[in-house]
């Protein structure tokens, strides 16, 4: 004898479950681009900034690694703000 869920009642029931969580958590789009003309298309009214995914920190375009490095990207600020990567201090004046 099989127990209260069947292997169809499993699914709909996980289903359903996912579907009554999903409202409650947002998760916002990081969109990298490998040249800053590329993220300024995508983001005209926005700044764009070196994201470091190594050290989880970005750069502004006066700062000294702005756009060095291998383990970055070119994203908007705002998406970064978003996806909770901190602002670099090095190289502010």
């Amino acid at each position: 004898m099989r127990g209260w869920f069947g292997s169809g009642q499993v699914g709909i029931a996980l289903a359903a479950a996912m579907m009554l969580g999903a409202g409650e958590v947002c998760a916002t789009s990081l969109t990298p681009f490998r040249y800053a003309a590329q993220a300024q298309r995508h983001c005209p009214h926005d700044q764009v900034v070196w994201l470091d995914f190594r050290k989880g920190v970005y750069y502004a375009s006066g700062q000294r690694r702005y756009g060095q490095g291998f383990d970055g990207s070119f994203v908007c600020l705002s998406e970064a703000r978003d996806s909770h990567y901190r602002r670099s201090l090095l190289g502010l004046r």
